[in-house]
């Protein structure tokens, strides 16, 4: 079910083969299987609590901030009024925490898929699940094609916080997400999916944001560091429905104080504008 061998995980995967990352084990806290995938918590020794879905490491607790960070504030940051958000899987509350901070949204609505990633999130991970407490949230456990079909011209911005594709997230990746997602918005609608390594997924990527790119008019790569994801970064297709937005420029930013207040720990107006420079590698690729 999972792989720890000697004490050791280790995250093995076809996706990124020949290679893999390993993280010492002080305490296994849960194991369970549900309809959907294998679940894992244990406590690290040195990257605190983790959350693994079918062999691969969705958070840990040390450096989990810079992806929950980047995923939600990037497209929060670029709409100019983002008062209704919709998530779409995130099931380990930590996008519903971060979405939360902002002082623009005024409702948040949540669906995931598999009612047990909440359930062990709650319960082993509550520097990530007090996002299910916000006030502004409503949780619905279903699944978010099914939802979307029926949520026409209801949301300012879309994050799509998902797993790798494979297993219950593969749908996720495909131009007919994205076409559902460009339905589910309003005007001037904002999206942000989960969009892969560019080391070792850059194939996939280029689908991904082809598949993107059959319904926005704008569409581009951003990127963040996460030492403990493969490759030791993670990136986000962004995209708006209108074309001349400028992505890499947020139209609401943060004061000092506020950074402050709410404990942002990765994502400021600098990060964001950098967050969408590409190597040469990349851009010949995706870029258009």
């Amino acid at each position: 079910m999972d792989k720890i061998r000697n004490g050791w995980f280790s995250e093995i995967s076809n996706l990124w083969p020949g290679q893999c990352f390993s993280l010492k084990v002080k305490q296994v806290l849960c194991r369970d299987k549900s309809e959907f995938q294998d679940i894992l918590v244990f406590e690290s020794t040195n990257n605190g609590t983790a959350l693994v879905l079918d062999g691969i490491i969705q958070c840990t607790e040390k450096d989990e901030f810079s992806y929950q960070e980047m995923i939600s504030f990037v497209p929060l940051c670029i709409h100019p009024k983002p008062e209704k958000v919709l998530i779409v899987g995130g099931g380990d509350g930590g996008v519903a925490r971060e979405v939360d901070k902002h002082p623009l949204v005024k409702e948040i609505v949540q669906v995931e898929i598999d009612e047990k990633v909440v359930a062990a999130s709650k319960k082993h991970l509550p520097f990530m699940s007090k996002g299910f407490q916000s006030p502004k949230l409503t949780l619905n456990i279903c699944d978010g094609f099914e939802f979307m079909k029926n949520h026409v011209n209801e949301f300012d911005v879309v994050i799509t916080d998902s797993s790798d594709p494979i297993g219950p997230a593969v749908n996720l990746f495909t131009e007919t997400y994205f076409k559902l997602l460009k339905n589910a918005l309003k005007p001037n609608g904002i999206i942000c999916s989960q969009g892969g390594s560019m080391w070792s997924e850059l194939d996939q990527l280029k689908q991904t944001m082809d598949n993107c790119r059959k319904h926005f008019k704008t569409v581009q790569y951003a990127t963040s560091s996460v030492p403990s994801y493969p490759d030791g970064q993670i990136g986000y297709v962004v995209a708006a429905l209108e074309e001349h937005v400028d992505l890499k420029k947020p139209a609401f930013r943060f004061t000092d104080v506020q950074i402050e207040e709410l404990k942002l720990r990765y994502y400021n107006e600098e990060v964001h504008g950098a967050a969408f420079v590409l190597p040469n590698f990349v851009r010949k690729v995706i870029c258009k």
